[in-house]
């Protein structure tokens, strides 16, 4: 199956096929135990990641096809890979906040919280009233009426989502929209002259990636693209907070620096950066970075022949479409939620986020050969709900065939895809890629560092 999803991904980008030997799919759904089929939408996801690099890679250097191969077990592994982490031995600290999760409210409905960010965790608590206390919390959810919650949270700057069945979901407003988005945009925004890749020994070698997204589809989408070769200069704030373990895992590969863009100095270096960048990824609420004038248009007036990757959680269009969202949040609304039973709870996975983030750099990597073969700026689109549904659309596993499937592999497993890199604050161990190639492997070459380590500033090309 992950094949002919394979198809359908290099139809939107209009790749023409590889021939079926080029790529080679291993392993099957499931591998945990989920109904959705979250490894074959990931397979898929990378299998056009590597039909991508292998394009640039002929593009620079002239050779013949690769051959491909995407393990399906390991790919589902990579859906949670921060369960994989370990700083000198041990695992690093929970993402999810206490105050984060399912609170039932009245009327047996449930209501799905995300706090795993002070600014959220404080407007939820603002809105019931309550101190950090998760049981008082909830007593105080009881009391309300679960749409009035969701609204009420949003509007003070908070982010919640009423769970809703599958059957609810398609009668809202922003399900239609969502269901009419494109998964994948590629669009051309601007005039520029053919731009050929930089010379080097990788897909992305000395192509720069300029990464101001947060929490973990943007970040993927970045890390993805320094897996093939790209100088990734990851631009987090000093004021904004992060989800630390997540940054560790999604912080591979990548410089990081540190930039307040409400100073107009430092905004000042963020522009100088965006002109000798060839891709610029954002995962902030749409509006956000225009304001910066940092919009897509602005970038490309700034630079023509830049990429433009942007990811939204609920798409271009819709009442929802300047809400907050996270994977967590759409699997909520959507019904997903609701796939083992009667009372809401997360995947095993977070598929949206990752399979999100490998669409995003498929997209970068389709618009950069664009961009050498004829020239232009160009703007990738992305959103979280159109991969969740996306994914549901793959259709669902029988309730017998998940029945039994263990929620870890085996630890032997586990060692096979895993390796270790030194970094500044200690050794760490992590997933390996899964994606092979036959002549350009993919392969991180610096580790993850702390948030401003480096200066905001690119490093040679040579």
């Amino acid at each position: 199956m992950p094949a002919s999803v394979l198809r359908e991904l290099l139809q939107i980008a209009r790749i023409e096929d590889p021939a079926p030997a080029e790529v080679a799919f291993s392993g099957a759904d499931p591998v945990f135990p989920t109904r959705y089929r979250v490894g074959t939408a990931g397979a898929a996801a990378l299998g056009a990641v590597g039909v991508a690099a292998a394009d640039l890679w002929r593009l620079r250097s002239g050779s013949a096809r690769q051959r491909i191969e995407v393990d399906v077990r390991a790919t589902t592994a990579a859906l949670r890979s921060s369960r994989y982490l370990r700083v000198n031995g041990a695992p690093p600290p929970e993402i999810w906040d206490p105050m984060s999760g399912f609170y039932p409210v009245a009327a047996g409905r449930w209501v799905g919280i995300h706090a795993n960010f002070k600014a959220h965790r404080e407007a939820m608590l603002h809105v019931l009233g309550t101190t950090e206390n998760r049981a008082a919390a909830e007593e105080a959810a009881r009391r309300w009426d679960a749409k009035e919650l969701e609204d009420a949270i949003h509007a003070a700057g908070g982010c919640a989502a009423l769970a809703r069945d599958v059957a609810e979901w398609a009668q809202h407003p922003q399900s239609a929209a969502v269901a009419s988005q494109p998964l994948l945009e590629i669009t051309r925004i601007g005039d520029a002259p053919p731009e050929p890749l930089p010379r080097g020994e990788r897909p992305l070698a000395g192509v720069r990636v300029l990464d101001l997204t947060r929490v973990l589809a943007g970040p993927t989408c970045a890390r993805t693209l320094a897996e093939h070769g790209a100088d990734v200069l990851k631009i987090g704030a000093a004021h904004i907070p992060d989800m630390k373990t997540t940054e560790i895992d999604t912080g591979i590969g990548k410089l990081s620096a540190l930039l307040d863009l409400r100073n107009a100095d430092e905004l000042g270096t963020l522009h100088r950066l965006l002109r000798e960048a060839d891709v610029f990824s954002q995962s902030y609420r749409p509006g956000t970075l225009a304001a910066r004038g940092l919009s897509p248009q602005d970038a490309a007036r700034m630079r023509p022949g830049i990429v433009c990757v942007s990811l939204s959680a609920w798409g271009t269009t819709g009442p929802w479409r300047e809400r907050r969202g996270f994977d967590s949040i759409v699997q909520t609304v959507s019904g997903m939620a609701f796939e083992a039973g009667p009372k809401p709870r997360h995947l095993p996975v977070a598929a949206i986020d990752y399979v999100s983030g490998y669409l995003m750099a498929f997209g970068a990597m389709v618009a950069l050969a664009r961009r050498a073969r004829e020239g232009g700026s160009w703007l990738v689109r992305a959103s979280l709900a159109r991969t969740g549904r996306w994914i549901t659309d793959l259709g669902k596993l029988s309730a017998e065939a998940i029945a039994g499937v263990p929620g870890e592999l085996p630890a032997e497993e586990i060692e096979r895809l895993t390796t270790e890199i030194d970094a500044p604050i200690g050794r760490i161990r992590h997933l390996k890629p899964v994606l092979t190639m036959s002549e350009t492997q993919p392969r991180w070459t610096r580790p993850p560092v702390p948030a401003g380590h480096h200066p905001a500033e690119w490093p040679s090309r040579n």
